[in-house]
């Protein structure tokens, strides 16, 4: 058999981490099983096993991807002008936009956790780097004095994970819940936390002057 090529590789391992997280979030952990993710991912259970050897390998693989493309989102938070208004995009990233089967399967993963040693290990790690992410983020914006919280660092990054839990279960288990309605007021009450200052604000005020001005300068240069 032909060994596939590396980017062939990367494509069917996503298409069955894909895969996974629908069959998680349709029959949960202990009903779902390997065959199921094979005719989901449609693949045969050989080639599946070459990727992963068990449902919690495949826990792991997802857990991973999630860690890295949380990293890849907060990553420009510390340097945005506007703090609120780049918290309120991630936000909505998780909260509004991804698909409700991506919460589902998180509460599958959750709830497993509890009962299973490997599960609860995977689960912690990613949770705790999010926690830890948050709270050196707050550390380091308080510090430039973009933001003047009258909590620590660490009860800052408690709450938000509070915050966030509770809008990944509501939309998990409510039809009716909402949340884009709900943005605006999670966005005011976290900016109650934070309390941002002005310094983010001038500097995009800044910023735009200077631009305004380099555009002057090039549109004196091209006059006659």
């Amino acid at each position: 058999m032909p060994k596939l090529k590396p980017d062939t590789q990367r494509a069917r391992r996503e298409a069955i981490l894909d895969a996974a997280e629908i069959c998680f979030a349709r029959s949960g952990f202990h009903r779902c099983t390997m065959h199921e993710i094979c005719k989901e991912a449609g693949i045969s259970p050989g080639a599946l096993y070459v990727y992963f050897a068990s449902k919690e390998d495949l826990i792991a693989g997802l857990a991973e991807r999630d860690r890295s493309e949380f990293q890849e989102r907060i990553a420009p938070i510390g340097g945005a002008r506007d703090i609120l208004n780049a918290l309120r995009a991630i936000g909505e990233q998780y909260f509004v936009e991804e698909p409700k089967h991506k919460r589902l399967m998180c509460v599958e993963i959750g709830v497993e956790s509890t009962r299973n040693e490997k599960v609860g290990e995977i689960f912690r790690s990613v949770d705790q780097h999010i926690h830890n992410s948050f709270r050196e983020l707050f550390e380091r914006l308080e510090e430039e004095g973009r933001i003047a919280p009258d909590l620590d660092a660490e009860t800052l990054a408690q709450l938000l994970s509070v915050i966030g839990d509770g809008m990944m279960w509501r939309r998990a288990i409510d039809p009716d819940f909402k949340p884009d309605t709900l943005m605006p007021a999670v966005t005011a009450l976290v900016g109650s936390l934070l309390k941002p200052t002005d310094t983010g604000a001038t500097a995009a005020a800044n910023d735009d002057l200077n631009s305004a001005e380099q555009a002057a300068a090039h549109l004196n240069e091209d006059m006659p």
